[in-house]
């Protein structure tokens, strides 16, 4: 492997609407909740699912792809990269937060 890239692929449910806002450059930004469900036998026998919720953003004609077609419980595919946010509020505390940036989605019917 001669280099690394950050990148990701989840497959998921879409948790909420999007967001959708439109920018002064007409450019479109699309902010949504994904959960995804991963399924394991406990030391008991019990079958457990265990559901992770991601936040999405997507910006441009992705943006416009997911707020044409996303809607809550959307089942998809999403190819992208993970983005670390850090912040300091107005009372000086210090955020961190990590999205996912979609660069590409596919739908299942």
């Amino acid at each position: 492997m001669t280099t690394m890239r950050n990148s990701v692929q989840l497959i998921g449910n879409a948790g909420s609407d999007p967001e959708v806002k439109t920018l002064a450059n007409d450019n479109k930004m699309a902010r949504f909740s994904l959960a995804t469900n991963e399924h394991y036998t406990n030391q008991k026998g019990e079958r457990v699912e265990e559901t992770q919720w991601h936040r999405v953003l997507a910006w441009g004609k992705t943006a416009e792809i997911i707020e044409k077609e996303v809607k809550k419980g959307r089942r998809m595919i999403l190819n992208g990269k993970l983005v670390n946010n850090n912040w300091t509020d107005k009372e000086g505390n210090k955020h961190q937060s990590v999205e996912v940036q979609a660069m590409e989605v596919a739908f299942f019917s």
